[in-house]
């Protein structure tokens, strides 16, 4: 949750670039650049993987042995919901972990963290949504749709709106637990005496960026790979 440091509380987005396309007026703002940054980094983390699993040896360095365990980690809490289905979804609980992960520490290299703008998180949640129904409508068939009208026909309304709050849901969890770690260092950096930031927020770093950002990227990979188990039977 980076911010200036400032006479004011600042945790809004900002525009970076105004520009004019096909007669619209388009932005660059604060988490397109945070998106970029993070992008880069993971594409940079895997070309190096790349190349240290390529020359992989017996006797493993660091970062290979970081890599396993990362890899051990994800392949575990996939096997825990997923089962025997976990290796169909690795690559996209693995892509959306990383993403995720790396959007939330970006405060911690003075960013704001993309996952603070609820349009990121919005299409994540779509994301799992279409996949969901996908893998509901290739494993139940008709009974994807005949399953909303269970047990009860009367009962359809809530079941649909069930439906289409999980990609809500957890889009505007992941959104209100970081955007809250933005405002509270917003407000601290912007209303507490310069002598005040040095040191302290430190401890603030420590919790809505480390913390809440694995934390709520556990979260959102998980309840993710309940709905997808969901729809496997």
């Amino acid at each position: 949750m980076g911010m200036l440091i400032s006479n004011e509380p600042d945790f809004m987005i900002h525009d970076v670039l105004h520009y004019q396309m096909f007669g619209q007026d388009l932005y660059l703002t604060t988490t397109t650049v945070g998106m970029w940054i993070v992008t880069i980094l993971i594409l940079l983390i895997a070309v190096l993987a790349n190349r240290t699993l390529k020359k992989a040896s017996d006797v493993p360095g660091a970062f290979q042995n970081a890599l396993e365990y990362a890899y051990e980690m994800l392949e575990n809490m996939a096997k825990s919901i997923l089962g025997g289905n976990s290796k169909r979804f690795m690559h996209y609980i693995g892509t959306i972990f990383l993403f995720i992960l790396f959007c939330n520490l970006s405060g911690l290299l003075g960013l704001r963290a993309p996952t603070a703008d609820f349009g990121v998180t919005f299409l994540l949640g779509m994301f799992t949504f279409f996949i969901v129904n996908y893998q509901g409508i290739k494993n139940r068939k008709v009974r994807h749709f005949t399953s909303l009208f269970e047990p009860t026909p009367i009962l359809f309304p809530i079941n649909l709106i069930g439906e289409l709050a999980n990609p809500l849901s957890i889009s505007l969890r992941l959104f209100a637990n970081l955007l809250s770690g933005v405002i509270i260092m917003g407000l601290w950096y912007g209303m507490m005496p310069i002598l005040l930031d040095v040191g302290i927020p430190a401890a603030l770093h420590l919790y809505c960026d480390l913390f809440s950002g694995c934390i709520q990227t556990y979260v959102f990979c998980m309840l993710t790979m309940v709905y997808i188990n969901d729809k496997l039977e």
